[in-house]
């Protein structure tokens, strides 16, 4: 008896320690996983990292690029384009005009009742229509322009009375284009190269005015557009027609640009007759400046190279909502592969590109639950990850926060180097100007830990002089901005509504 108890002790600590082992082993192999995913995190943020040192040498470069681009075309990777906007809406505009809005995965479609000084905006109406992707990239120029005017048409038939077209009048709209287009007048121009996901060959060189409206013709549509405006021009002029104070304005949704007054005179690439204004709106497409003092990683490497523009709108690719959830979706990539992550398996889902959208990145990095319950739903619905710990979703809170302060640290960076070039970037002695720049993008009007980040640290690069600096989000500035743009270049100007 004693020896079967003896045996069954002996075999009984056998397998408690085997157990014990087994668990040391465990506990050994999840502390070197975390260990090493922690190695993976803290490397990445300190080449995420942007000191006010960097901020304010990237804020200097950005300046520098304006002044070479204004110099001479090809001068600089900002191409400084001219818009041939020298007069910015007034209030005075009346009238029916429609605006189309063409710059990322959906377009808008718009028609605004303008009532002058007095009445401003009487009536908007706005329909929001998706592209597919098999006609954003791979399609032909006429897939993308007549599923354009197929859904203006369908719009223009539910006017109403509230919108009064004068009997005899051609409905006019304002164009909102927002990729590099070389300007040709305030009503043509031809497509530099597509961006922000889009890759349709046969319209780059083309007249996309031209375009639009040989596709308007198709459907039976009379339509004559106006004015072609690049989106943070159309913003630009939304916010001014709002507020007087307006110099400059900003996208930040899912792609990036900016746009400002400038003084005719000191643009040295502008050969023609200065405007009477004396004022001349410049598009920057500034989502492809690029400077060795931006914080570039190997995750930002392999994005660019991977995309359907290598080696272009690298700051773009640093700081929109396009980028910011895929930049997340690959460090995880690596941790899962080198650190286990996820246990033993990377997720499937995990290796399909732009599969974590901004707008997921951003429910995660938000999240108050003290479990941190949305980032572990997010997993489970697009990762297809069934459990994870709370110790895994406190470093992808964690990488969240690192690519999203860069972003919006970068994007401060960069208006700061546009008030640099204006003189509005420090105190003048008795003069109290005031600078607004609107701002436009899902990014920074439903990001709020992005927005919070880029206006604090506006305040960190200029001090006291940050006092008369506003940002100011202008909702929709670029679809309104496009048809008060249309209404002040209107074929009947001057004329009296019959």
């Amino acid at each position: 008896m004693g020896k079967v108890v003896v045996g069954a002790a002996v075999v009984c600590t056998a397998a408690v320690c085997a157990a014990a082992v087994l668990l040391m082993r465990h506990k050994m192999k999840n502390s070197g996983k975390w260990a090493k995913a922690m190695d993976i995190l803290k490397e990445f943020e300190e080449k995420c990292e942007t000191p006010i040192g960097k901020l304010r040498q990237v804020a200097d470069a950005m300046t520098v690029e304006m002044h070479a681009g204004l110099a001479s075309e090809g001068g600089s990777k900002l191409k400084m384009l001219i818009s041939y906007v020298d007069n910015l809406p007034t209030g005075d505009e009346t009238g029916l005009f429609y605006a189309l809005d063409l710059g990322g995965t959906n377009f808008r479609v718009m028609r605004v009742q303008l009532g002058g000084k007095e009445k401003r905006i009487v009536k908007q109406e706005v329909k929001e229509v998706s592209i597919p992707k098999n006609v954003m990239a791979g399609s032909s120029s006429d897939a993308l322009f007549d599923f354009i005017a197929t859904a203006l048409v369908e719009f223009v038939a539910t006017e109403d009375d509230d919108f009064r077209l004068p009997p005899g009048r051609q409905r006019e709209l304002g164009f909102t284009f927002s990729f590099p287009v070389k300007q040709l007048s305030i009503a043509s121009g031809t497509l530099i190269k597509w961006t922000k996901g889009f890759s349709i060959d046969d319209t780059v060189d083309q007249d996309v005015v031209r375009e639009l409206t040989k596709a308007m013709e198709r459907v039976g549509l009379d339509v004559r557009v106006a004015a072609l405006v690049n989106d943070t021009v159309g913003t630009l002029a939304g916010g001014r027609y709002n507020n007087p104070d307006v110099i400059a304005a900003v996208i930040l949704g899912t792609g990036t640009n900016a746009a400002y007054v400038e003084r005719a005179n000191t643009i040295p690439k502008w050969h023609g007759l200065l405007p009477k204004s004396g004022d001349m709106v410049i598009n920057m497409e500034w989502g492809n400046f690029r400077s060795s003092h931006l914080p570039v990683t190997e995750y930002d490497q392999s994005l660019d190279t991977e995309s359907l523009n290598p080696g272009e709108q690298i700051y773009e690719k640093m700081i929109s909502g396009m980028y910011l959830g895929e930049i997340l979706r690959r460090v995880l990539c690596r941790m899962a592969e080198e650190a286990s992550f996820f246990d033993d398996y990377v997720p499937p889902k995990l290796k399909t590109p732009f599969i974590l959208r901004t707008p997921d990145m951003s429910a995660m990095h938000h999240d108050k639950s003290a479990d941190l319950k949305v980032v572990g739903d997010k997993l489970k619905d697009i990762l297809e990850v069934p459990n994870s710990t709370w110790k895994m979703r406190k470093i992808i809170v964690e990488l969240c926060d690192i690519i999203t302060s860069r972003g919006a640290r970068l994007s401060a960076a960069g208006i700061v180097g546009i008030l640099k070039k204006l003189g509005r970037d420090t105190l003048k002695d008795g003069e109290k100007q005031r600078s607004v720049i609107a701002v436009d993008g899902a990014l920074f009007e439903h990001y709020t830990k992005f927005r919070n980040c880029m206006e604090g640290t506006i305040k960190e690069l200029l001090g006291d002089a940050a006092e008369s600096i506003v940002i100011e989000l202008s909702n929709d500035g670029s679809g309104v901005g496009a048809a008060l743009l249309a209404a002040s270049h209107s074929q009947y100007l001057g004329l009296e509504e019959s």
